[in-house]
């Protein structure tokens, strides 16, 4: 099985000569889609499982990983990076849109069939998008990330990366997610299906959101993720400070907050989304 060899390769203080050709066959199934980081689980908690030894497969090379000079445009731009992670590299056949303007995709990270890149943006490798999603200018979906169907990751919004530790969960964004430009969402948040989140909403694990429309304050349990609850609207807001000298200054804190949970003219709105692909 695969996923004892990388952790008995990941185990070893020297590589073996077959572990090259092992990590080759992994980078390979993440290309595909067909190992992930994290994946769907009804069992778990919040219905997500980490599946550690991916990570520490993708740890694994760039240990194995020398550094290697690329190419593109004859040499006019070139690069260095681990010879285990080149740039990714795509045909008409694989469904995937990257236009041309300094997009970048690491080989290990997955796009479904009909993913739209916008350039520039930058998928980095553990990464799976999936099919008809959209990735906006400057938008980066980082290292293990879980990006679902039909999300439309806006101009510069950030989904950010969770390599370290293996068994942290990485950001995941649900199916039919809408990221609004300038977003970010960090350190092992969950946005559950058909969310909304408006332009400038930062989301950590230790964040509150602040849920006006049913008189909660949702917050991380023990060592569990943030969940954004299932067609949340979300939008930027602010807490004042209760005491001390923040209080004495009038500052305040920013604070998400769901003013509503989406319907059918939320939905509308976002279908003119579809025009745009």
């Amino acid at each position: 099985m695969i996923a004892r060899r990388i952790d008995e390769a990941f185990a070893r203080p020297t590589p073996l000569p077959g572990d090259h050709d092992l990590f080759a066959d992994f980078r390979d199934r993440l290309d595909a889609g067909r190992v992930r980081a994290a994946q769907p689980d009804p069992s778990a908690p919040h219905g997500w499982r980490v599946n550690a030894w991916v990570k520490r497969g993708i740890l694994l090379g760039f240990r194995l990983g020398t550094l290697a000079r690329y190419e593109l445009g004859d040499g006019l731009l070139h690069f260095s990076d681990k010879s285990t992670f080149p740039p990714k590299t795509s045909s008409p056949g694989d469904g995937t849109r990257v236009v041309p303007g300094g997009s970048a995709v690491r080989e290990g990270a997955y796009l479904g069939r009909g993913v739209t890149c916008m350039p520039p943006m930058y998928v980095n490798v553990g990464a799976w998008v999936g099919d008809g999603t959209m990735i906006d200018s400057h938008a980066l979906v980082g290292s293990c990330a879980q990006v679902g169907r039909r999300c439309h990751i806006s101009a510069a919004a950030q989904i950010g990366g969770v390599l370290e530790p293996v068994g942290a969960l990485p950001v995941v964004i649900e199916d039919d997610v809408l990221v609004g430009g300038n977003c970010g969402i960090y350190e092992g948040a969950i946005v559950k299906r058909g969310a909304v989140l408006g332009a400038g909403v930062i989301i950590t694990r230790s964040t509150p959101v602040f849920d006006i429309a049913r008189g909660d304050v949702i917050r991380a349990a023990d060592d569990g993720p943030l969940v954004i609850p299932e067609g949340a609207v979300v939008v930027p807001g602010s807490r004042p400070i209760g005491n001390g000298p923040g209080r004495e200054w009038n500052l305040s804190l920013q604070a998400p907050v769901i003013v509503k949970y989406r319907d059918d003219r939320t939905g509308e709105r976002i279908r003119l989304e579809d025009l745009l692909r």
